[in-house]
């Protein structure tokens, strides 16, 4: 396999299983409990607001979590991922819990196309996302002609100071790019970020860092008006192993000095009316 479509996807496909069994996806805590929401949309929901009615397009979906999470907040949700694994967990999903979500499988470049242009209130873009595209003006491009007049973007995702590290016995090396590169950072690393006993066979990666002003100028170049950042020192998983500690949200920080890494970020654009 060359493209580094087929690379990934052929490793996301054989996590998902994995993830779907797991317990930090909570899939059973969604079955179980009508008024549950996953993690990352609970830690969303003040800077996301009320999506009450609202039409909504989750890109890079996964296994629909985070998706059914804004179908329950009451937003008319669709999804994509090119993962089609993925897509039938979050049908079934979906449909277990009584939600009407419209998924699709398609890469996140033809999303438009696939989904329907001006159509959406908002397009939301989820925790580990934006690293597996290796060119984010194009992505932003994509945002902006999936958005209706008024509409507006909404993403929490890794910090790309945190993508730029290694983690080691007591502090963490630069290893990997901070801004965009032509070429991907290949990666060949067993398991996966969940706890599970499953063993991979595809274990090659390529992704790419974008730096927070590479993505903000990719927005406004596509004709986006950017309206805020907000630089977290949390994240939903332990990005950094031995060094973070864990939250009763679920949420991972550095263990010594939290205050001196940024590990996720939210970003809020709108198209204009």
């Amino acid at each position: 396999m060359s493209d580094y479509r087929d690379v990934n996807r052929a490793n996301w496909d054989e996590r998902v299983p994995a993830h779907v069994a797991s317990p930090s996806y909570h899939v059973d805590d969604f079955l179980s409990d009508p008024s549950y929401l996953s993690a990352v949309v609970r830690f969303d929901r003040p800077r996301l607001g009320d999506v009450s009615g609202l039409r909504g397009v989750h890109l890079q979906c996964h296994i629909g979590t985070d998706t059914v999470s804004l179908a329950r907040l009451g937003a008319r949700m669709s999804a994509l991922d090119f993962s089609e694994p993925a897509i039938e967990h979050g049908r079934s999903l979906a449909a277990r819990l009584g939600l009407s979500v419209d998924f699709h499988v398609a890469d996140a470049y033809d999303a438009v196309p696939v989904l329907g242009a001006s159509a959406y209130d908002f397009v939301y873009t989820g925790i580990g996302a934006l690293c597996w595209l290796p060119d984010i003006e194009r992505w932003a491009q994509v945002v902006a002609g999936l958005l209706k007049p008024g509409g507006r973007l909404f993403v929490r995702e890794g910090h790309p100071m945190l993508g730029t590290l290694e983690p080691g016995e007591r502090y963490a090396d630069v290893r990997y790019p901070y801004f965009e590169t032509a070429a991907p950072s290949v990666v060949d690393e067993g398991g996966t970020y969940v706890e599970t006993d499953a063993e991979f066979s595809s274990t090659e990666t390529h992704e790419w860092n974008h730096g927070l002003g590479e993505t903000i100028t990719a927005v406004q170049t596509a004709g986006l008006v950017f309206d805020s950042l907000t630089e977290h020192d949390s994240a939903p998983w332990n990005a950094l192993p031995g060094l973070m500690t864990e939250d009763a949200e679920g949420e991972w920080r550095l263990t010594e000095n939290p205050h001196r890494l940024a590990a996720t970020y939210t970003l809020q654009a709108h198209k204009p009316q």
